[in-house]
């Protein structure tokens, strides 16, 4: 594996900070109005985390993360960025609106979005996949505070920081037998026999 990256995915930062709990390892995607070609794909599987504050909805989220949330004003960022987190997409699954929506649904206890959220993930580009990524997280061996740069902007998933974040002495959030088993039940989910 590298040792350091300047890759990272968009999101937003109460999504980072469950992934960093351990509470998920789920991310659910269509990708920003900037995306290459309109649509989402991904780009890098090993990334680090950038957190993003401008499109969190505290409406969006279960209301344990709901309270969490601070609306900010449009074109809001902080000058300084925290990076505190790397991680692997280990698996990319993807939904269309032809499937059963009941099985996207049953998915509600793996993430921290609600009901909404997800009708307006699907129904946002419906001829488009809702991608479900599942995320081995890590945290840094220390918080990176960077200078937010202009080409970090804009609604787009991936970015190229202007700096490299060492990946040296991270921790894994999840033991990997414990990941192991929420990939299994959440493929066993979407891709019942």
């Amino acid at each position: 594996m590298e040792t350091v990256t300047n890759y990272a995915l968009k999101e937003w930062d109460i999504a980072i900070q469950a992934l960093e709990m351990g509470e998920t390892i789920m991310l659910l995607r269509k990708g920003g109005i900037r995306e290459q070609g309109g649509k989402f794909k991904v780009d890098h599987d090993k990334i680090l985390l950038y957190p993003t504050f401008e499109h969190q909805k505290p409406t969006l989220l279960k209301p344990e993360y709901a309270n969490l949330v601070q609306p900010v004003a449009s074109g809001w960022h902080p000058e300084t960025v925290k990076i505190s987190s790397f991680a692997e997409i280990t698996n990319i699954l993807s939904w269309n609106n032809a499937q059963d929506e009941s099985l996207i649904n049953s998915l509600i206890k793996y993430h921290i979005w609600n009901q909404a959220f997800v009708r307006d993930r699907l129904q946002f580009k419906p001829d488009q996949p809702l991608y479900i990524l599942l995320l081995r997280t890590y945290k840094l061996e220390k918080v990176y505070n960077i200078a937010y740069h202009p080409s970090y902007g804009g609604c787009r998933s991936w970015i190229d920081l202007k700096e490299t974040i060492s990946l040296e002495n991270m921790v894994p959030i999840l033991m990997q037998e414990d990941y192991d088993q929420q990939v299994s039940t959440i493929d066993q989910i979407l891709q019942p026999s």
